[in-house]
């Protein structure tokens, strides 16, 4: 990670400078993590895919009051973490309506039951509780780096964390006594 937080403060630099293909460079190097974050916040991939275009909008727009270069990660999720709740709070009302699409299931060689399950258990966390196990789980941040996108102490990640995995262990044990494992 410390030569991805080399190589991302020298791409911010050179794109600071007008170097747009150093932007796009760092576009190639997290659309893919930013993407999979906002369709895991928002479960809709069309929704996704827009919100992920606002997202390199206005990181690009804004790059400039990136403070520390090296903290691009953190910084371009705290961008995909409003974008997203944002729409989710001008769409709040339509939260009643059966979702039509719900694919955000990861592509692992585990058994579809399992998969499911594990979908079906994060769907019933507290939002707070399931991006930060996003957060944790599925991209790798530090908990230092959590409290950054999600902009509270870590003591409050480290919480809502430990508080949805032992939901989600509660949730998943039965699972393992039906012989998947």
């Amino acid at each position: 990670m410390i030569f991805r937080e080399v190589e991302d403060r020298d791409l911010v630099a050179k794109a600071r400078r007008g170097d747009v293909e150093a932007f796009n460079l760092l576009v190639s190097r997290w659309e893919k993590r930013v993407f999979n974050y906002l369709l895991r916040l928002v479960r809709n991939r069309e929704d996704a895919l827009d919100l992920s275009q606002e997202v390199f909008l206005k990181a690009y727009q804004n790059l400039g009051k990136l403070e520390d270069a090296g903290r691009f990660g953190p910084w371009l999720f705290r961008i995909a973490h409003n974008e997203a709740f944002s729409m989710l709070r001008k769409r709040k009302p339509e939260a009643d309506a059966p979702e039509a699409e719900i694919d955000a299931r990861p592509r692992h060689s585990f058994p579809i039951e399992l998969s499911l399950a594990v979908e079906n258990a994060l769907s019933r966390l507290a939002a707070d509780q399931r991006e930060a196990v996003i957060l944790k789980i599925y991209q790798g941040f530090k908990f230092e780096e959590m409290a950054e996108v999600l902009s509270c102490p870590v003591s409050t990640v480290k919480s809502r964390l430990y508080t949805a995995l032992d939901l989600l262990k509660d949730t998943l044990a039965p699972i393992q006594t039906r012989g998947v494992q």
